[in-house]
């Protein structure tokens, strides 16, 4: 019998089968397609168009790994798991299920090229930037948009919990996407002023979205691009999961471009994974690796922040951790 140690292994190197079966499951809707009740393969396979004893193996293993469940012989249900990708549970991880059996499966691959060369995975197979292929792609960048709120959408409370954001007047949210993080703090903060700032194109993704939340008024939406030039009128900057997509270079640009909006005293506030030295665990040194094969971009240490606030005129004043390895890195403009 092997020991634990190459036990542990194999199930390390077969990780990528059990998300490419989950993905599969999440782009057939399966859960969906069960809802509250159960659902015999026959019945899944007539409303997915697909092989019923292929679609019956997929389950099974599924099952066995405690997403679905099996009752009587090719009856399925849901399990708590399974819940999750559902499209319309509270917490959905559809959206990440099916973009991460995508493109992102695509550019794992060819993660030793990569580690070769140092080049980006994404753009050496997709044959342009990440940001510039979903831009052409509106239903991925839709897709891109859901995965995003369902890996991160929770971080928003426990920021707010954690760090407090009640001296400030006007928030700039740099690269807020689709809105959920500065309506998440407008909420919180009735008498704060925000600016939303993305490409052209995102914004008007989050325009309705701050109509819903009745923060038109005390919200502005700018588009644009950070590496041009970035709106003023705030005394703080944010970013959350934007300095990691970029390297050194492209991040120091992006930060002296802040720099150049803010005014002497301005805060900025972006939220990273700040890795831990060491051997010590944490998810941010994998998703490092993701950095690395798609947008190119690294997550940092705090030393390394501390280098790159001082490169764009910012002194770096505190590492404020809030859920794991993320943390509020605050820093003010010389």
């Amino acid at each position: 019998m092997p020991d634990n140690v190459h036990l542990r292994m194999a199930h390390m190197i077969t990780g990528s089968w059990i998300s490419q079966m989950i993905y599969a499951a999440a782009k057939l809707e399966i859960a969906d397609r069960i809802g509250a009740g159960s659902k015999s393969v026959a019945e899944l396979a007539d409303a997915t168009g697909t092989h019923g004893r292929s679609l019956y193996r997929l389950l099974r293993g599924l099952a066995s790994v405690g997403v679905f469940s099996e009752g009587a012989e090719g009856v399925f249900s849901l399990t708590p798991l399974a819940e999750t990708l559902r499209r319309d549970s509270a917490d959905s991880k559809w959206a990440q299920a099916v973009m991460m059996g995508e493109e992102h499966f695509a550019a794992w691959g060819d993660i030793v090229e990569s580690v070769r060369t140092g080049e980006t995975a994404f753009d050496r197979l997709f044959g342009k930037p990440i940001f510039e292929y979903l831009a052409e792609r509106p239903e991925k960048a839709s897709l891109f948009d859901a995965a995003m709120t369902s890996i991160h959408g929770h971080e928003t409370r426990a920021m707010l919990d954690a760090f407090d954001l009640s001296d400030i007047k006007t928030f700039a949210d740099i690269g807020g996407g689709n809105g959920t993080n500065v309506i998440g703090v407008l909420n919180k903060y009735p008498d704060m002023k925000g600016i939303l700032f993305d490409l052209p194109h995102v914004v008007a993704r989050a325009e309705e979205n701050l109509k819903r939340s009745g923060l038109s008024d005390r919200c502005r939406v700018v588009g644009g691009d950070f590496f041009g030039s970035i709106p003023s009128g705030a005394d703080a900057y944010f970013m959350r999961h934007i300095i990691h997509d970029w390297d050194d270079d492209r991040s120091e640009r992006i930060l002296r471009n802040v720099a150049a909006a803010a005014p002497a005293g301005a805060r900025l506030l972006v939220v990273e994974h700040v890795l831990p030295k060491g051997n010590e665990p944490s998810f941010g040194k994998l998703l490092d690796i993701n950095m690395l094969l798609l947008p190119g971009g690294v997550e940092r240490t705090a030393d390394e922040f501390t280098q790159l606030y001082a490169s764009a005129d910012f002194r770096l004043t505190r590492v404020v951790p809030f859920s794991g390895d993320l943390s509020v890195v605050e820093g003010v403009k010389i």
